[in-house]
Parts: structure tokens; sequence; C-alpha cells
């Protein structure tokens, strides 16, 4: 683990309405910070008063995310899939800036392409950094969260409701990452500590920047209503994010209005299957095969360093 950007705690004045920044002064871990809304999040954390940690794959993106923060901050280079990074952050991060009292399992990547045609490895790297790797920050940090009584929020994503052909990875971590926060919060309220999950909809950042290559993805934006297709900014997201922080809510929606599609999910699998037979019935396997790769400059750098951790591997392509 590298760790760079720590500003040491300094004690400032008191605010005068702390009921008003319930975060202030809050110690706020989030990974997968180092670009789109790991790195909003952490500014978004950081304005409100919190001391934030912010945990990724890119050294130096990490520095340069919070060198602007105006709140104390730490940053560090740990891979998810790594327990004993994550140990190391976790005791990092409680030196130098205290227990944690919010954790945000921010941290994933994206692979578009069929199943048959997506290599082993790269469908696995996938489930391990969104979903086991959520559950060992979770470990790593529950000792913190225990003392401080503090909250864990899992980000996942519409994903989860209705899984999307050319996503199978994507789709089955995201929904056992839902899962998995579920079971945790009913493990833990008694402890209490609060669970939160985070429903994500189509949100500016350079992971869905090669999205209009899948043809399913494509179909299924074109046909869902106008306000349903348009791209949050990373911005806004962090921004409803942190108010959910705030309040601890067991479930968080960006953009607020998914949360009236949380009744409509089971007909969702049936209206994707029914674009994905159009779609996909008069595509050729080479079809398929063009459009595999990683998701993103963050996957694709999270993929590279892996590659070079396990030595040389092959070319993979970035959308």
């Amino acid at each position: 683990m590298n760790t760079g950007g720590h500003r040491p705690a300094r004690p400032g004045p008191p605010h005068p309405h702390p009921a008003a920044r319930p975060l202030s002064g809050r110690v706020a871990v989030v990974t997968g910070a180092a670009r789109g809304v790991g790195a909003a999040l952490a500014a978004a954390l950081s304005e409100a008063g919190a001391r934030v940690a912010l945990l990724g794959r890119e050294a130096q993106r990490l520095r340069e995310a919070s060198a602007a923060l105006p709140a104390p901050t730490l940053c560090a280079e740990a891979d998810v899939t790594d327990p004993a990074a994550l140990d190391a952050a976790a005791r990092e991060v409680e030196a130098r800036l205290g227990p944690a009292d919010v954790v945000v399992a921010n941290a994933g990547i994206a692979v578009s392409g069929s199943f048959r045609d997506t290599p082993a490895d790269l469908w696995q790297r996938v489930v391990d950094v969104n979903l086991t790797g959520a559950a060992n920050t979770a470990r790593a940090f529950l000792p913190h969260l225990g003392r401080t009584r503090g909250y864990f929020l899992q980000v996942a994503s519409t994903a989860a409701f209705g899984s999307a052909p050319m996503m199978s990875a994507y789709c089955a971590s995201k929904a056992g990452a839902e899962s998995f926060a579920q079971a945790l919060r009913c493990e833990l309220e008694a402890d209490g500590i609060a669970v939160g999950v985070a429903y994500l909809h189509w949100t500016g950042t350079d992971m869905i920047g090669g999205m209009d290559d899948n043809p399913v993805l494509r179909a299924l934006r074109a046909h869902q209503p106008p306000f349903a297709r348009r791209v949050q900014s990373p911005q806004r997201v962090a921004g409803l994010l942190t108010a959910g922080i705030a309040r601890r809510a067991p479930r968080i929606y960006a953009p607020p209005w998914l949360r009236w599609c949380q009744p409509l999910r089971p007909v969702f699998p049936a209206q994707v299957a029914r674009v994905s037979r159009r779609e996909l019935g008069h595509r050729s396997g080479a079809d398929f095969a063009a459009g595999t790769g990683v998701l993103g400059a963050g996957g694709l750098a999270d993929w590279k360093a892996r590659g070079s951790a396990a030595g040389p591997r092959p070319d993979d392509r970035a959308n």
C-alpha cells in the first residue's frame, strides 16, 4: 500500500449549527475514489466537513483528488481484493484520522461482452472487485464501525433490478452486493451499525463511455422514457449519496425517482428479455466478440495493474 496526500487533522472552531452538519468532524472512507463517483463523493463529504480517506488503485489520481479537499484527508493505494492491503489501510486511517464513522464500498469495474467470449479471469475479476471487494472492505473496517456505531454504504446499481445480456459479470456482482448489504444490515443492527444500499442509474463516468457498443444496453436505454435516459453527473450523484449518508439511510436512490421502481422489479426481467430477443436474434458471433472488453479507464487501470502483478498478459480492449 502506498500512502500520500495526508493532511494532518487540525482542531477548528465549532460549527454554530452542528445539527445542520451531521458529517462535520466524522471520518469517512471511500473506495474507488480515484475517479468518477468515488472522487466526487470524497469531495462532497469533505465539503460537508468529513475527514476523508480516499482508497483506490491509481495513486497519482488519488493524490490529485485529495489535494483540493478542504478537510483533512488521507489517500492510500489499495486493491479491494487484497485483504492485507485493506487491513493496512484501516490501520493507517485510524492512526492518522481516527476510526471510521462512514465506509462507502464504491469500488467497481465492468466488462461488456457475451459470457462465452469474455475470458474467465476477466469475468472473475469483475466479481472479485464488485462483490468480494465489498465484503473485504466491510471486514477490514467493521472494527472501526463497531466503535463509532457507524454507517456502511454499499454502492449498487439498477443492474441489480434486471440483468442485461452482455453484462453478466457486472449484473451478477451488483445483485450479489445488494444482497450482501441487506444481509449485513440484519446482522449489525444490534451493534448500532447502520447499513445502506445506494442504487445508481446512468451516471456520466468513463465506465459508461463504451455502453453504446453494447447493443442490448443501447436498445434498453432507447426504450426508456426520456427522464430515465438522462445521464446524471457524478457531482449530482455524490450530492444525493452525501445527503443519504448524513441521515444513515437504508436505501439511497440516484436519481430519487428510482424508489418507485422497487415495486416493479418483478416485471423488469420480462421487459429485458423482450428487447434482448429482438436485438440479439439477428447478430452473429463476430458481433458479440467485437464488443468484449473492459469498460472505462478506471477498470482498465485495475486490469492492467492486476496483469502487471501476475506477469505479462495480452492487451485488453478498453471502451
